[in-house]
């Protein structure tokens, strides 16, 4: 885990490293972009801040193996939002308390593309 390791400069810790991914971690914004991995199984998590009570979440992933989850928890660790990965659109999520969230991206024997942001609703 990488809790408060991970600042806005983005931290590529870990086996997607040599991916080069592009993280962005600013209030009320998360993205998280990484292309064509391979077998990464690999838990990241951020501490993200959002002055609001609900964000919503966008997904453009390709995976083509294994797994990849999201899930977003409020200040107070409340789950607002859990999903996997493979689904692509826009999702809502639960209102939770307003303050520093945590984003968590879970990958299990994960080969594709991952792109998602999360954002202040």
């Amino acid at each position: 885990s990488l809790l408060g390791g991970a600042l806005a400069c983005g931290d590529s810790t870990g086996p997607l490293a040599p991916y080069d991914p592009q993280i962005v971690n600013v209030t009320d914004n998360f993205s998280f972009q990484v292309t064509n991995v391979s077998n990464i199984t690999w838990t990241y998590t951020y501490q993200w801040q959002n002055t609001g009570d609900s964000a919503t979440v966008n997904q453009a992933t390709n995976g083509t193996a294994g797994s990849a989850t999201l899930t977003v928890l409020d200040k107070n660790g409340t789950q607002l939002y859990s999903q996997s990965l493979a689904g692509n659109g826009t999702f809502g999520m639960t209102k939770g308390a307003v303050g520093l969230w945590t984003v968590r991206v879970q990958f299990a024997n994960y080969s594709g593309t991952i792109d998602f942001n999360v954002q202040k609703q």
